[in-house]
């Protein structure tokens, strides 16, 4: 997920497969079905299931550049360039309280390599207010970006 954003994809490190996520604390049952909605429209491969969910005033934020960038900026900078790289997200952890959750979440890539982030989602009547991503360490998960592998 550097270069193109949240999106931008780490991919390299095999990660063991690890329990079902969990819903802890605090997250209403209606924000978390929205989170898992998020994450399960990516592997439809179509922006409108992915824009619906998105605030009008969305931002995404990742130490790849990414300071709350506009949900259009989002959409050519992460999405554009990472949708056909992603097969599916398992969700690992799935926590919060009120309108703020964090999500901790193994990606499978089309290419067989897995990486792991965290993400810090607000929530705003239903729709993703904001995404910060957090990113492995790059020893440890190296970039699509940095292996060429976009």
């Amino acid at each position: 997920m550097l270069e193109a954003g949240a999106c931008a994809l780490v991919a390299a490190a095999a990660i063991p497969q690890t329990a079902n996520s969990s819903a802890e604390t605090g997250l209403s049952p209606k924000s978390e079905a929205t989170i898992r909605k998020w994450y399960a429209a990516w592997e439809q491969k179509d922006w409108q299931p992915v824009d619906v969910l998105l605030a009008d005033d969305f931002t995404f934020t990742s130490a790849n550049n990414d300071d709350h960038i506009s949900k259009s900026v989002f959409k050519t900078r992460c999405w554009e360039s990472q949708i056909n790289f992603i097969e599916r997200f398992d969700l690992q952890r799935v926590f919060g309280s009120g309108n703020e959750a964090l999500v901790m979440y193994v990606c499978r890539t089309k290419n067989g390599k897995t990486f792991r982030n965290v993400e810090y989602i607000r929530l705003r009547e239903d729709k993703l207010e904001g995404i910060e991503c957090y990113f492995g360490a790059q020893s440890s998960f190296p970039s699509a970006v940095s292996t060429g592998q976009r």
